[in-house]
């Protein structure tokens, strides 16, 4: 496969166990991830001055590589403890009227909502497009003079779709472009300039483990959305300034405190992964593994409800209602790990995703096939299996 063999050195330190298919939920920890935090966490236990900053420099060090994926200026940049909290900071400080999907993932749709009640200067206007897939033209039905922003996941959470930010951009003009990364961010290859503020987190695809979030607010994000929320380490000054120093000119007003630097190192290590691999390369790979996984839905007749034109690594299945709780149980005891919600199943395979894991999801695929009364078509795809045996 074209590709593979520059992505081999990046694909052979995956090592979760064989069947695991939910790195859009979590994503065991890399193990560049696992030595680089436990060795800043022994510098840490020195209490030497050198060892102390040096693990300090990983905040400056995360965001510069953040920055560099954004291809946006380092002062654009600043650390979170979860994207969460970066779309907190963005949905706090706005005014006016801000579209989202009312089926959008409660980090956009929540944290908004919170922020109409809390201050009354937000406005939260829903929109419900099919299938909850945020498109062009589902903004543009809803768009009016006084929309101040439009916010959306590059990568919906419960199908997989991918939005058009480009097209988004163009539609909406100066209006700000808020954009939820967490399930796009190093695997998804965009020109990340389109948006205002991108909000992200490293736990799911790139193996950084919880608390390694991150925002990028441009200039003219930083123009229109106050830094409500700005604490300490937002501010202009130290701690022993006096009085009620002003927000700092850059990102780092939208924090509250100082960024943990064992999370800062375990997020720098990770985008360093996939910067030195490439990140159109996995991209690519990445929706490679996502087509296995529709071929192999589509061999045992499995509907899928992931927009095929338009995805990255999360693929939905929508099985018959028939089908639903005996292929979760098949799933479960095949040892298949994926995300079972409602009537729907999230598998989610990474690029380190290799032919036993697909094979444990083929054979749960076939055990419910089996059973089942209908008849099934011929297969409208073909996986081999063995082209991924590295």
């Amino acid at each position: 496969m074209a590709g593979v063999s520059e992505l081999e050195p990046l694909i052979e330190t995956f090592d979760a166990a064989a069947g695991y298919l939910d790195w859009a939920a979590f994503g065991p920890l890399s193990p560049a991830v696992r030595a680089e935090m436990n060795a800043d966490a022994a510098l840490l236990g020195t209490g030497r001055r050198a060892g102390i900053d040096l693990v300090a420099s990983r905040v400056d060090e995360a965001r510069d590589l953040v920055a560099t994926v954004l291809r946006c200026a380092v002062d654009e940049v600043v650390l979170q403890p979860s994207t969460t909290h970066g779309l907190t900071h963005t949905m706090q400080g706005l005014t006016g009227d801000v579209l989202v999907s009312a089926q959008e993932f409660p980090a956009l749709r929540v944290t908004a909502r919170r922020a109409q009640d809390a201050r009354g200067l937000l406005t939260v206007r829903e929109i419900d497009p099919p299938d909850g897939i945020v498109t062009v033209d589902a903004v543009a039905e809803a768009l009016t003079d006084d929309v101040t922003a439009v916010a959306v996941s590059l990568v919906d959470f419960r199908t997989g779709a991918l939005a058009d930010l480009p097209g988004l951009r163009e539609l909406i003009g100066d209006r700000l472009l808020i954009v939820d990364a967490v399930q796009a961010f190093g695997v998804v290859d965009v020109d990340w300039a389109a948006a205002d503020v991108v909000c992200g987190n490293g736990y799911k695809w790139l193996r950084a483990g919880r608390g390694t979030g991150f925002a990028r607010f441009s200039d003219r994000a930083r123009e229109r959305i106050e830094p409500v929320l700005s604490g300490i380490s937002g501010m202009q000054g130290d701690a022993a300034t006096t009085g009620f120093p002003p927000p700092l000119p850059t990102a780092g007003a939208y924090s509250i405190a100082p960024s943990d630097p064992l999370a800062a190192s375990r997020l720098a290590v990770a985008v360093r992964d996939v910067v030195d691999a490439g990140i159109p390369a996995v991209a690519a790979e990445l929706r490679a593994r996502a087509q296995d996984v529709m071929n192999l839905a589509d061999r045992y007749g499995v509907p899928v409800l992931t927009p095929r034109d338009r995805h990255a690594g999360i693929v939905t299945l929508l099985p018959d209602p028939q089908d639903a709780a005996p292929l979760a149980a098949a799933l479960a005891n095949h040892g298949v790990t994926v995300t079972a919600r409602g009537a729907t199943i999230r598998v989610s395979p990474h690029i380190g995703t290799g032919a036993d894991s697909l094979q444990l999801l083929g054979d749960a695929l076939a055990q419910v096939a089996t059973t089942r009364v209908v008849v099934i078509d011929a297969p409208t795809g073909e996986l081999d299996l063995g082209a991924l045996e590295s």
